[in-house]
């Protein structure tokens, strides 16, 4: 027996790698095994010397390493099934300057730890962090015994020659299981993270894990680890199973019991070495390859609390209160459509009771045989009834009754010298004035007979172009939407990376493979009310073409001509919203917002049109012109969101189209589309400033339009202005906003002059008219809450997240849902009923604006 340095004796009779201690801690001569894997390459006992020792918890050791020797400290402990301690390891290097790392490798039962210090962790480009002092936690190896003794070695080595001082110290975690509903603090940095332990007691199947921070930086990683050997709790490996997200202040992941079958799971939580994921500052180059950076300070207090979430009766109670919302609105409708149907019939039976001659009773009653101006005669005769009794009484017969000549004394504005729809003092001698259309579209004061002249089956078979294109374009947008939030639902699920999608992590209820499934629930308010809003025009088509095939005046010949088509691609624009909107919820991120906002552009352009078509049927845009133009915004939107961030250029060409695109929409609707942009458009726009303003200071000769169009040039300037100076971030939602003011000032502009011309608005009209405008207002307010947003990074948007606020189960978002389908029903039922006053009214007194 020879003796070996630092007084380890070796036999030469034992077998290569065993070594008899003579400084055991209990003053006995032991037979150790010296670890294979750390010998291999130290076949003689004097090129290099193990030393073992028998350590204890909670002591500090204060050694030196070398090259020439290492030491193996061995730990033995007691496991219990039925209860889960941590260990946790801690080292800090005090050589300042170590040629060599020193490597630590934790042998346990059924796992190996290895990690050195100094701890080096890479950054972006390259970047190298140096932490002296790490903190590792060792994971539990499971025990089917009631009870047993495990030993765990841990192996301290280097390659330097010179010798490495460093502290060790091994530590019992009494506070490793986490607690339901309590709340735990601990701290965190990149070299020394946290994970706990996580049962699930008996009857909870769901649970939210929380993890808050009053700093929002630096920046950290929560993660979600089923109960196995090892764990991954570095910044270069936590992303490597499980599921996890990054975070400031805020983070909070739903687990569900099914997906972990040892009904445990890890709560990892990493500090990671720089901020760039979570919108923090950008640092600089490294200026040498291998040059080591100064982490500097990024330790972080953090609270864990893992909560029960809600039971499958909260999923009950969600569906079926948003079936109940929407599903009373169609009892709501049944039962206006009778009252309705009973008040008609009551007025029908007051008029044929009414103290009136047979004469005047038939004159009242007829059919469409009898002259509409016969009516105006019979009112201005003394009769016991008054004109606006008769309008009423014609209004309640399904139109029965002959045309109301709409008396002039009435009209708020002064249109004397516009007694009819032809001015016979100007075109007295002009033959072809009920002919040529740049004759009749450029009077002064025009009426709806001037631009309802076109067969009235050619027009409904060009607006029903609308319906039948919105449904082929909802086709084939729809499908690959679809397909594409499919692949990004599984790569969430697959991944972990709950990153990917900007939920409102704080209620997100799932189901099956759906990680926000409240958010996808509330959208069911557009699909079901836009059915509701075409079942309604469904049924006023088919009294108004039943009254056609009657041949009823009132149909032919008064009110505001009829085109359902229009209304029918409205319907379908709200279904298509709810869907789109669901599918985007699936996974709400940058690269598909466009799916949430590509039929309220649809919706809003509709509802702008339909405003037009309404006084001019004639002259409204095709189907197809309108298509376009829609699909021009959208690739705007998209490119807006793409490229428009930050991106002076692009918001100087969007500006300048969107001005100029304001001015040729101006010029088209002053002149009622009787212009053409040619070669001579300069010289007849001279020419008119020559005579307009130079020559002789005349006024616009369209003063009504005129007003529309200087606010609507004012407010869309305004906005060009805004967007190239503001440049915000959310290009869809400002592009959105252009599109809704617009549409608000015009529908604005259609109920004064609509007022101003002596037109009034029905009961049912005003009733929707109000109750649309409440519930916008309370839908934007939810709106406006802002629980995410994808303009920022995934950990930023997430400090926005909050709790459910209804039923435990929507939160604000959801709210709005319901508020702004709601709310976009009642906008279409105004635009349905708002002329509805107008359909016993000649349509040569009724104004144009």
């Amino acid at each position: 027996m020879s003796v070996c340095s630092d007084g380890v004796s070796c036999s030469r009779l034992a077998p290569p790698g065993f070594c008899f201690s003579s400084q055991a801690d209990d003053g006995s001569r032991m037979l150790r095994f010296c670890p294979v894997l750390l010998v291999l390459m130290l076949p003689a006992c004097g090129a290099s010397v193990v030393i073992q020792r028998d350590a204890q918890f909670d002591v500090t050791y204060d050694d030196t390493v070398t090259s020439d020797n290492q030491t193996i400290y061995s730990y033995n402990h007691t496991v219990s099934r039925n209860k889960t301690e941590g260990v946790r390891v801690s080292v800090e290097l005090l050589s300042e300057s170590a040629q060599s790392p020193v490597l630590f490798v934790v042998r346990q039962k059924q796992a190996v730890l290895s990690f050195q210090v100094p701890l080096i962790l890479r950054g972006l480009y390259q970047r190298k962090y140096q932490y002296t002092q790490v903190g590792r936690t060792l994971c539990q190896p499971p025990t089917k015994a009631l009870a047993e003794t495990q030993f765990f070695y841990l192996d301290v080595s280097t390659l330097s020659s010179a010798g490495v001082h460093y502290q060790l110290r091994v530590s019992r975690v009494d506070s490793f299981t986490l607690q339901t509903d309590k709340k735990f603090s601990f701290n965190a940095t990149p070299s020394q993270p946290q994970f706990f332990k996580y049962m699930f007691p008996d009857g909870v199947d769901t649970v939210i894990v929380k993890v808050n921070s009053q700093k929002n930086f630096p920046c950290s990683v929560m993660s979600i680890q089923d109960i196995q050997c090892p764990v991954y709790d570095l910044d270069n490996n936590v992303a490597f199973i499980g599921m996890y997200q990054t975070m400031t202040t805020t983070a909070a992941i739903t687990v569900q019991r099914k997906d972990f079958p040892s009904n445990s799971f890890y709560v990892v939580v990493v500090v990671k070495t720089e901020d760039e994921a979570c919108g923090g500052p950008l640092r600089f180059y490294p200026l040498l390859p291998d040059q080591l950076l100064d982490p500097g300070n990024r330790s972080k207090t953090l609270d864990v609390i893992v909560s029960p979430a809600i039971n499958s009766e909260v999923y009950v109670m969600g569906m079926l209160f948003c079936l109940g919302i929407f599903m009373s609105f169609y009892l709501l409708t049944f039962l206006v459509a009778c009252v309705e149907n009973k008040r008609m019939n009551r007025k029908r039976e007051g008029l044929l009771n009414a103290d009136t001659s047979p004469a005047e009773t038939a004159s009242l009653l007829g059919k469409a045989s009898v002259s509409p101006y016969e009516y105006g005669s019979f009112a201005d005769n003394g009769s016991t009834l008054s004109s606006e009794a008769v309008t009423d009484s014609l209004a309640s017969t399904d139109g029965n009754c002959g045309c109301m000549d709409r008396s002039l004394e009435s009209v708020a504005r002064s249109r004397q010298e516009s007694l009819s729809s032809v001015e016979e003092d100007d075109y007295d001698t002009l033959v072809d004035i009920d002919s040529d259309k740049n004759i009749v579209r450029t009077k002064k004061f025009l009426c709806v007979s001037d631009l309802a002249r076109k067969d009235k089956r050619i027009l409904s078979k060009k607006y029903q172009i609308y319906f039948w294109n919105i449904a082929t374009i909802a086709v084939f947008y729809a499908l690959p939407v679809i397909q594409l939030v499919i692949t990004y639902q599984t790569v969430v699920n697959v991944t972990g990376n709950q990153d990917i999608c900007y939920y409102n992590f704080l209620c997100a209820h799932p189901l099956g493979a759906l990680s926000s499934f409240n958010n996808i629930l509330s959208n069911l308010g557009y699909v079901l009310l836009g059915l509701l809003f075409l079942l309604i025009i469904l049924q006023r088509d088919i009294l108004h073409n039943r009254a056609l095939e009657r041949n009823e005046s009132t149909a032919v010949e008064c009110g505001i001509p009829k085109h359902f088509g229009l209304y029918y691609a409205m319907g379908t624009a709200l279904m298509m919203e709810g869907l789109l909107s669901a599918c985007y919820h699936v996974c709400p991120n940058y690269t598909n917002f466009q799916f949430d906002t590509s039929f309220m552009y649809m919706i809003a352009g509709l509802c702008m049109l339909k405003l037009y078509q309404k006084r001019h049927p004639d002259i409204n845009a095709s189907a197809y012109s309108a298509y376009a133009c829609l699909a021009a915004v959208i690739f705007f939107s998209v490119l807006g969101v793409v490229f428009g961030k930050g991106n002076t250029a692009f918001w100087i060409v969007f500006s300048v189209i969107h001005i100029l695109a304001t001015l040729l929409l101006s010029t088209q609707l002053y002149y009622m589309g009787r212009w053409r942009l040619n070669s001579g458009i300069l010289r007849r726009m001279l020419n008119v400033i020559y005579t307009d303003c130079i020559r002789q200071c005349s006024g616009p000769m369209y003063i009504d339009r005129m007003v529309l169009l200087v606010m609507g040039n004012i407010v869309n300037w305004s906005l060009a202005a805004y967007g190239l100076i503001k440049r915000p971030n959310d290009f869809a939602s400002y592009l959105l906003a252009i599109a809704i003011c617009n549409l608000l000032l015009y529908f604005t502009f259609y109920i004064i002059m609509k007022l101003r011309s002596g037109e009034r608005i029905q009961c049912l009209a005003l009733v929707c008219i109000l109750f649309t405008a409440v519930v916008w207002g309370f839908a934007l307010f939810f709106f406006l809450q802002g629980l995410s947003t994808w303009q920022k990074t995934p950990a930023e948007s997430r400090e926005h997240n909050r709790e459910c606020i209804l039923l435990s189960f929507f939160d604000d978002h959801d709210i709005w849902h319901f508020l702004s389908s709601i709310a976009m029903f009642g906008s279409f039922l105004v635009l349905l009923t708002m002329d509805d006053d107008l359909d016993t009214v000649q349509r040569d007194k009724i104004y144009v604006f």
